[in-house]
C-alpha cells in the first residue's frame, strides 16, 4: 500500500468515526425523549380508568379533606373515586365494604372504626385481587399499605410533655386521658404509648381514662365528673383535638384554665389551632390532613404501578407530627381552599 492511499484510509476512517459519534450524540436526546414518553404512557396505562373505592368512618372535616385531596389527584390521572359514607354506623360500613369487594374496584381505601370490624373483609378484598390501603386507624389485618400517624409515638410525645409540666412536684401529677373509641387502633395505641411514659414517673397518677366515642359532649361530661372527683387535676391528654373542645368548655366554666391543662393530638383542623391560640388548649401535637391525603394518593398510585399481587406487600407511610405552640405555628394546621368542591 502506498503512503498516499494509507493516508486516505486513515482520513476516511476518522471521518467515519466522527460521523458515527455525531449520530450517537444526535440520537441520544431523541432516545431519552422516547424513554420519557414511554414512562408516561406506562403511567397512564396503569392508572387511567382505574377505580378507587373509599369508605371512611364518616365524612367529617378530617375525612372530607382526605377526600378532596385524593379526588384532585385521581381526577388529574383519569381515575374514578367512589365514596361510601358510613356516617359513624359500623353495620353500614361493613356492608359497604362487603358490597364493594363484590364490585371489584382496583383499590379499596378504608378508615377502620376499630381493630376487628373490617379485618376479615380486608383479607377477602386482597384475596380477590384488590389492593387495600388503611388510613390512620388500622385493623388487626395488615394490608398492602398503611397511611397515617404512628399513634403510639404520638402518645409518648404527649406524655413526655405532660410529665415536664405536671410531674416531679410541678403539679398534682393527676392526669386524665380522653380516649376516642376504646377499640380503635389510633386511640388504643396512643394510650399505650402514653402509659409507657407515665409509668416512668412515680409522681404521675392517671386518675381517669375513658372513651368518648370522638364526641365533644361526651368528653365534656367525662371531664366534669373527673373534676368533681379530682379538683386538683393537672392535665388532660386527649387523643383527638375536636373532642377535647367539650373538655375545654368545662374547664373554663370551672375557672380552672390555668390549673388544668389540655394536651391534644390533632389532625390539623383549623379549629384546633384556634383553640390553642385562644388558650383553651395548652399543647397541640399536630399532623396535617391535607399532606396525609397526598400520601394516600401516593400509596394508591404506587400500588397500581407496582404490578405486585395484592396482599404481598406491607408498605407504611407514616405522617410526622409537629408541635403547635402559638399562632406562629399555624402552618401545621391545614386550610381548605376557597374553591374546594
Amino acid at each position: 500500500m502506498s503512503k498516499t492511499s494509507g493516508m486516505r484510509k486513515l482520513l476516511w476512517s476518522g471521518i467515519a468515526a466522527s460521523v458515527l459519534a455525531l449520530s450517537a450524540i444526535a440520537a441520544t436526546p431523541a432516545k431519552a425523549a422516547e424513554a420519557r414518553e414511554e414512562l408516561r404512557a406506562q403511567f397512564d396505562k396503569d392508572l387511567k380508568g382505574k377505580t378507587v373505592a373509599w369508605v371512611p368512618v364518616w365524612l367529617g372535616v378530617l375525612e372530607s379533606e382526605w377526600t378532596r385531596v385524593m379526588k384532585a389527584h385521581f381526577d388529574d390521572y383519569g381515575m374514578k373515586l367512589e365514596v361510601r359514607d358510613a356516617n359513624f354506623k359500623s353495620d353500614v360500613q361493613l356492608q359497604a365494604v362487603s358490597e364493594l369487594i363484590n364490585e371489584r374496584p382496583d383499590v379499596l381505601v378504608v378508615q377502620n372504626p376499630n381493630v376487628t370490624l373490617l379485618a376479615k373483609e380486608l383479607k377477602r378484598a386482597m384475596d380477590a385481587g384488590i389492593y387495600v390501603v388503611q388510613v390512620n386507624m388500622a385493623s388487626n389485618t395488615l394490608t398492602d399499605a398503611y397511611v397515617g400517624v404512628d399513634a403510639k409515638d404520638m402518645g409518648r410525645r404527649l406524655a413526655k410533655n405532660i410529665i415536664g409540666d405536671c410531674g416531679g412536684g410541678k403539679g398534682s401529677g393527676e392526669i386524665s386521658i380522653l380516649e376516642g373509641e376504646a377499640t380503635a387502633a389510633y386511640s388504643l395505641d396512643m394510650k399505650i404509648g402514653a402509659m409507657e411514659v407515665f409509668k416512668t414517673d412515680p409522681s404521675i397518677k392517671v386518675v381517669s381514662s375513658q372513651p368518648t366515642s370522638w364526641d365533644a359532649n361526651k368528653a365534656g361530661e367525662v371531664t366534669a365528673t373527673v373534676l368533681q372527683q379530682h379538683p386538683d387535676l393537672c392535665g388532660i391528654l386527649s387523643v383527638w383535638g375536636p373532642q377535647a373542645a367539650g373538655a375545654a368548655q368545662v374547664i373554663k366554666a370551672a375557672g380552672k384554665s390555668d390549673k388544668t391543662k389540655i394536651y391534644v393530638a390533632s389532625d390539623g383542623q383549623p379549629a384546633d389551632c384556634d383553640l390553642l391560640e385562644q388558650g383553651a388548649f395548652y399543647r397541640n401535637l399536630s399532623y396535617r390532613a391535607d399532606t396525609q391525603g397526598e400520601a394516600i394518593a401516593d400509596a394508591v398510585i404506587g400500588l397500581l404501578q407496582s404490578g405486585d399481587k395484592p396482599g404481598t406487600k406491607r408498605l407504611a407511610f407514616y405522617t410526622v407530627p409537629a408541635w403547635v405552640n402559638s399562632k406562629d405555628d399555624r402552618a401545621y394546621c391545614f386550610t381548605v381552599p376557597k374553591d374546594a368542591k
